[in-house]
């Protein structure tokens, strides 16, 4: 297996994005030192209850992680066991970063950095109702070269209103010249109940455009590989050796546990696990000695084979090349790279019907 992660769920924002439907929350900062102590309480006893290795790779994720105290953050990174070449990772929103966060986080073992870029264009920065500038971003990433990090990802979103192609290939560049070792790149979805899906319905904005989106994504993919910086999953790009390990569990369906509201864990016989939404709730179930779990799922046999097919073609690697895959190649979808079948970024774009062709032809054999 390729190792084994924890992720910890931060749901704690000053402001909510205008696209963001995620377990966050503006007005719960009081139940901050709350929260971190019923995670801390949560990895004890799980720890406690059986034999748990020692954590590859840790994720703290929002929300905006870098909003909680950096004593309270470490806290809860204190407990949980790590190998000694952990990777370590921490959303940060650039407007919270300041100079002794990120000294406190070196100091307490994080090593990498999660930058919410979203764009360096102000007008679409204020489309997707996000509070930084740029000015702010280059700040951060200064910051953080001089606390010591040298590993951090810049977070970007193509095809918000009002962003024209230039406008995209101007966040590329600025973002390259940030010098980052890995970039991820999400078309801008529009989730329901969002206060972008509201301006949309009412009319005040226009959708994304999927020719529009399609075509950022090949800008970016190939202004990112030009600079050094290969795909290795459909949204990400980074210098070789430098790949998100924590994300590359992910799509292994490898072995990680959720911690915090909302968090989602997994073993690597199928069984899929999320805890109870709202924070309130979460505290609660910490502190009278129950479990936070809200709801699980068990993937059988041919569902698990699936899964792993769908999250295997997304990546760099592919699947194994067959017959299942040769109508993917011969209709330019993919590529065979040795004994496997990869997408082509004509493929990347599709990736959903070229899975659902993939396991169609499986199922049919």
């Amino acid at each position: 297996m390729p190792g084994f992660g924890v992720y910890v769920h931060v749901p704690f924002c000053a402001r909510r994005c205008d696209y963001c439907d995620f377990a966050t929350w503006t007005d719960r900062h009081h139940l901050m030192a709350d929260y971190a102590a019923a995670c801390v309480t949560d990895l004890r006893r799980r720890y406690e209850a059986g034999p748990v290795p020692s954590a590859t790779s840790v994720f703290f994720g929002g929300g905006t992680p870098s909003l909680l105290p950096a004593d309270l953050l470490v806290g809860i990174l204190a407990a949980i066991p790590r190998t000694g070449d952990a990777e370590v990772t921490v959303e940060c929103n650039p407007d919270t970063v300041t100079p002794e966060l990120l000294a406190a986080y070196r100091a307490g073992g994080v090593n990498r950095l999660s930058f919410g870029v979203q764009s360096m264009a102000p007008h679409v920065l204020a489309a997707l109702g996000r509070t930084h500038d740029p000015a702010a971003v280059e700040r951060a990433v200064a910051a953080a070269r001089d606390a010591g990090f040298d590993n951090f990802n810049l977070d970007l979103i193509y095809g918000a209103a009002g962003e024209a192609p230039a406008d995209w290939r101007a966040t590329l560049e600025a973002a390259l010249a940030l010098d980052p070792p890995h970039v991820s790149a999400y078309a801008l979805t529009v989730e329901a109940g969002t206060p972008l899906a509201r301006r949309i319905g009412a009319g005040e904005c226009a959708a994304p455009d999927d020719d529009d989106q399609a075509a950022k994504y090949l800008a970016a993919d190939e202004r990112l590989t030009a600079a050094g910086r290969p795909w290795y999953e459909i949204s990400n790009w980074a210098r070789p050796g430098w790949e998100c390990r924590h994300n590359l569990l992910y799509w292994a369906q490898g072995r990680y546990v959720g911690i915090g509201c909302a968090a989602h864990g997994h073993t690597p016989a199928g069984r899929r696990w999320w805890n109870v939404r709202t924070p309130e709730r979460y505290i609660a179930l910490i502190q009278q000695g129950r479990s936070a779990e809200g709801g699980h799922e068990v993937l059988d046999g041919p569902a698990r084979h699936e899964e792993a097919a769908m999250l295997a073609l997304r990546t760099r690697h592919g699947v194994p090349a067959g017959p299942a895959a040769e109508g993917l190649v011969s209709d330019g979808l993919a590529a065979r790279r040795g004994g496997r079948v990869v997408l082509t970024p004509a493929g990347r774009l599709l990736a959903n019907e070229a899975t659902a062709r993939l396991l169609g032809a499986h199922t049919s054999a």
